[in-house]
């Protein structure tokens, strides 16, 4: 990588968390420039404007927070387990989340219609979080692992928006328990309304 175009991506990591944790408006040149250790002109360098940068950091952030999301569920077999593993990860996997907590909801709060090109960015990131759900669930269906009534694109919208919503209570409550209790809930749905009948045949057998 060119000392350029590294420059610009540290440049990234570093907005990133600065924008994550104050949004758009609240992110101050002179914190960009304090994280960055960067002149005015050394960060304008490489963007063109706030704007550009703001976006890019969001790009960043949103990756690193899916990439945790997803981390260690290729390995499981089962659809189900795997979506449980997914759910949990939301809860319990953190520490590899940019600082200042998921870039989605975040970006959903901050992104104002006075900013379209940054709320179409969230609006694709939260695309991007059912698209890779409902990518499981037909797959799982495929493999008769999940019940065939269950459509892949609601059962995506539960999960999504039943985590993220807790989230954001979670946040305003100041405790842990409105995620806790959506994801014991949506294990639960997982188990009860979405995992695949055996058939008698298949009881027998095992």
């Amino acid at each position: 990588m060119r000392k350029g175009e590294q420059t610009r991506q540290e440049i990234i990591h570093k907005a990133a968390s600065i924008f994550n944790q104050r949004g758009f408006d609240g992110a101050a040149l002179s914190d960009l420039m304090r994280a960055t250790s960067l002149e005015k002109g050394g960060i304008y360098r490489h963007f063109n404007s706030k704007q550009q940068l703001a976006g890019e950091a969001f790009d960043y952030a949103w990756q690193q927070a899916l990439e945790t999301r997803f981390a260690g569920t290729q390995e499981i077999t089962n659809t189900i387990d795997r979506l449980k593993q997914i759910i949990w990860n939301f809860r319990d996997r953190r520490a590899g989340v940019v600082q200042g907590g998921c870039p989605f909801l975040n970006a959903a709060t901050d992104f104002d219609d006075g900013n379209p090109a940054l709320r179409t960015k969230a609006r694709r990131a939260f695309n991007s979080w059912l698209g890779r759900l409902r990518s499981i669930a037909e797959e799982g269906q495929s493999r008769g692992e999940i019940h065939p009534g269950v459509d892949p694109a609601e059962l995506a919208t539960l999960i999504v928006t039943s985590l993220e919503g807790a989230l954001m209570l979670e946040r305003l409550q100041r405790s842990p328990e409105p995620l806790n209790i959506a994801c014991r809930h949506l294990e639960q749905h997982l188990d009860s309304s979405v995992r695949a009948k055996k058939s008698k045949a298949q009881r027998e057998k095992t």
